[in-house]
């Protein structure tokens, strides 16, 4: 693995993680795939990951600290993709290990804070358009509070922050349902944690959300083309899928 190049004298003490899983047909966006076939949706998944550390390096860019960027890969980061992602973005690569998706950010957060980061940030990959504020906002917040949590609109959260390991907030947290964000409100008042919250913002797990991501990339091609988020890459992709899902009368 090979550590981020840089010229700057002052190290990061923070980490902004990318979780993210390789876009293997068949393996990622699975719930779509009663709408989409398997590779329609590794397609998106792909572009999804591919926004997320464009916006994230965007992101970081305009911090007046220096934040490191790392990538979280599953099924492991000797995979094709994530070498190429290595390569373009200047992101360093981490195993995601764990039997599930808990286990895997406590090994994430355990691993690098053992490296002498004193904030870290993990954000999902189910937010192209996230703004680039929220990054920011993410990352300033650790240095008044203990936690922060992107909540999603599904129940769950798209970026979580802490400023040291803190295990307990992802044992029993029932994973994909509705209680996760609040179970792990629960956990963060139980422990005494100083919380921030950035706004919701929806992911895209199911057929509406993805009707949903598909509207707000059409509003947003109407936009002046420097205030556009969404990347062409992705508003290509929709705009395709779109015309796929009103032939199958989905």
């Amino acid at each position: 693995m090979r550590a981020q190049s840089s010229d700057r004298k002052q190290p990061a003490s923070t980490a902004l993680v990318i979780f993210a899983k390789a876009p293997i047909p068949g393996q990622v966006k699975t719930r779509l795939c009663s709408a989409l076939t398997e590779d329609e949706a590794a397609t998106l998944h792909g572009s999804f990951v591919l926004d997320t550390l464009e916006r994230a390096k965007a992101a970081v860019n305009k911090f007046t600290l220096p934040v490191d960027r790392f990538l979280a890969c599953a099924p492991s980061s000797a995979h094709v993709f994530f070498r190429i992602m290595e390569a373009r973005h200047g992101v360093t690569l981490l195993d995601q290990q764990g039997d599930d998706l808990g286990d895997r950010m406590t090994h994430a957060f355990d691993t690098l804070f053992a490296r002498g980061y004193r904030q870290v940030c993990l954000v999902g990959t189910d937010v192209p358009s996230l703004p680039l504020t929220h990054y920011r906002d993410a990352v300033e917040s650790l240095t008044r509070h203990d936690l922060i949590l992107g909540p999603a609109a599904d129940g769950g959260y798209y970026l979580i922050g802490m400023t040291m390991p803190r295990p307990d907030l992802f044992a029993g947290i029932p994973w994909s349902t509705d209680q996760v964000m609040a179970l792990t409100q629960q956990k963060a008042a139980a422990a005494g944690l100083k919380t921030a919250f950035l706004p919701v913002w929806n992911d895209v797990d199911t057929l509406d959300n993805l009707q949903a991501l598909i509207d707000d990339c059409a509003a947003d091609k109407k936009r002046p083309k420097q205030e556009r988020v969404f990347s062409m890459r992705t508003a290509g992709t929709l705009e395709l899928l779109a015309k796929r899902l009103r032939t199958r009368h989905v």
